[in-house]
């Protein structure tokens, strides 16, 4: 553990979930494919379609609607539905077709295999704090046996623009009945969880698994509070 800032008071830990509490990496790899393949089978005029042209339609619904991107779930359906309305599809049959993909996604999406030593930290840390997730994607902890250590879940789109917006983090202070400044918030990314708690009034504490050098990091723009490489560590702070 690397201490950059005085840690001040902590009243509740809020937490980054994809590759925070579990590397998310081939999760992702797995849920794209698996996702494709859905796609492909659900209509004979869907059968060419490539993980390129989805990107194209993902970046047509972004350049039409900017906002979108907040709530990566709902950009992730329309743009299923757009690939099956342009395939001919009725409109009805495409709204059909995208909640059935975005079901199948969710599965393949929460199949993840949470570290024990996942379990074993936030089960210890939430005798002591309350714990909030707070996070940018669609990963659904009561999916994966996560739930239960918090005491809720928030999700940008629906809660919220995402992160580094401060919405979700305010949200998180509000809902807590606690004063920014005693969150300390922990996560992997320097900019939407270093930064973006910082620039809000919360201590921020980075995760570094992979023994990354802050100081050479292109992304970074300010220092943490703390910095960890094992989620364990910050059991020393009990």
């Amino acid at each position: 553990m690397r201490f950059y800032r005085p840690l001040g008071q902590i009243a509740a830990l809020t937490f980054d979930l994809d590759d925070t509490l579990y590397d998310n990496r081939q999760v992702i790899r797995r849920t794209e494919k698996e996702s494709l393949e859905f796609v492909r089978g659900y209509h004979p005029a869907l059968q060419a379609l490539e993980s390129s042209d989805f990107h194209q339609l993902r970046q047509a619904l972004r350049q039409a609607e900017p906002e979108i991107y907040h709530d990566v779930t709902e950009w992730r359906r329309r743009a299923v539905e757009l690939a099956m309305l342009n395939a001919g599809l009725s409109a009805r049959d495409a709204t059909i077709g995208a909640n059935a993909a975005m079901a199948n996604f969710a599965h393949w999406r929460s199949a993840i295999d949470v570290p024990q030593e996942t379990h074993d930290t936030l089960a210890k840390l939430a005798e002591k704090w309350p714990l909030v997730a707070i996070t940018n994607g669609n990963a659904q902890p009561e999916l994966f046996g996560l739930n239960d250590y918090f005491t809720f879940v928030l999700r940008a789109g629906p809660d919220g623009r995402s992160k580094p917006f401060s919405d979700m983090y305010h949200l998180a202070a509000e809902r807590l009945n606690v004063p920014l400044e005693q969150i300390l918030h922990v996560g992997d990314d320097l900019t939407t969880d270093v930064a973006g708690a910082i620039r809000c009034g919360m201590q921020a504490c980075w995760i570094n698994p992979f023994d990354g050098d802050l100081m050479q990091i292109a992304d970074s723009r300010l220092l943490p509070h703390i910095e960890i490489s094992r989620l364990a560590s910050l059991t020393t702070l009990i």
